[in-house]
C-alpha cells in the first residue's frame, strides 16, 4: 500500500514539500540495531547493540574503523555502510598521502554527507539506507558526529541512533552535562546504561552482543596504545569488565 502518488522517485517533491523517498531511508536508519556515542574532554566513545540472525550465525558487525584517528558506529544497511566506510577510509588516505596529515574529523564527515546528498537529487539513484556515529579526534580535541542518509551531519555532545534509540537520547538528555569531566570507565557506564535502555524486556547486554568503540588515551583496564590515543573497538570477553561496572537496572513498575 503506497503512501501516496509521490514516494516512487527521490527526485519528485510531494506537494507538502516532502522528498518521500529519503524520509524511508531514514525509516531504515529505525530499523538498525542501537548505536550510542558520546565524549568527553579527553575521550569519544561508541557502544553498539550488536544482532544476530540466529543461534548458529556470528553477529553483525557494527564498527568500522576508518583510521587511527576515526571510528564510525552504523544503524541501517550494513552492506550500505560498507560502501561508505571504504570511501572514507580512501579519503582519509589520500589525505594522509598528499598532505601527510590525518584528515580533519568534520572534513572526512562532510565529504560523506555530500556524497550522501547526491542520491537525493539525481534520479535513477536511491539514497543510502544507513546512518553513522563518527568518533574522531584532532588538535581541538575528541568529537561525535552523526550522519544520516538525507545528507545532513550534526555535532553532538552525545546521541544514538537506531531502534529505540528514543529511549538511549532521554538517558543521555539526563547526563549529558556530566560526560565533559568523566573518565573513560564511567563515560563507558554511562553508555552501557544508554544502550541497555533499547533493549526488549526480556534481552539483556552480554559480552556477545556489545562492541564498544574508543578514542583518547588508554582507560585503566587497558594496555598502552599508540600511536596516542588511537581508535580502538573492544569486544568480547574484555567487555566483560565494563559489564560489570553497570548498576543494576531497576523493574519497570518502580519497586526496588
Amino acid at each position: 500500500q503506497f503512501r501516496n502518488t509521490y514516494d516512487s522517485d527521490n527526485t519528485v517533491f510531494s506537494p507538502q514539500g516532502r522528498l518521500h523517498q529519503v524520509e524511508y531511508a531514514l525509516e531504515a536508519v529505525k530499523q538498525g540495531s542501537a548505536a550510542v556515542g558520546l565524549r568527553s574532554k579527553t575521550h569519544a566513545i561508541l557502544l553498539a547493540l550488536k544482532r544476530s540472525t540466529g543461534e548458529l550465525a556470528s553477529y553483525q558487525q557494527k564498527m568500522f574503523r576508518i583510521d587511527d584517528h576515526v571510528g564510525i558506529a552504523i544503524a541501517g544497511l550494513t552492506s550500505d555502510a560498507r560502501v561508505l566506510s571504504n570511501f572514507m577510509r580512501q579519503q582519509a588516505l589520500s589525505e594522509r598521502m598528499v598532505f601527510n596529515r590525518p584528515m580533519p574529523v568534520n572534513r572526512l564527515v562532510s565529504a560523506i554527507a555530500d556524497k550522501a546528498q547526491v542520491n537525493t537529487q539525481e534520479y535513477g539513484r536511491r539514497p543510502y539506507g544507513v546512518g553513522f556515529l563518527v568518533i574522531g579526534q584532532d588538535q581541538t580535541g575528541p568529537h561525535l558526529y552523526e550522519f544520516s542518509p538525507s545528507g545532513n551531519s550534526y555535532e553532538y555532545f552525545a546521541m544514538s541512533i537506531g531502534a529505540r534509540s528514543q529511549s538511549a537520547k532521554t538517558y543521555l538528555e539526563r547526563h549529558f552535562e556530566s560526560f565533559a569531566d568523566c573518565t573513560l570507565e564511567e563515560l563507558i557506564k554511562h553508555g552501557l546504561h544508554a544502550l541497555r535502555e533499547t533493549l526488549q524486556q526480556d534481552k539483556e547486554l552480554n559480552i556477545n552482543n556489545t562492541s564498544i568503540g574508543i578514542i583518547g588515551p588508554a582507560g585503566l583496564h587497558e594496555k598502552p596504545v599508540s600511536p596516542q590515543g588511537k581508535f580502538r573497538i573492544v569486544e568480547g570477553e574484555t567487555v566483560r569488565l565494563y559489564l560489570k561496572s553497570m548498576d543494576v537496572k531497576a523493574p519497570a513498575d518502580g519497586t526496588v
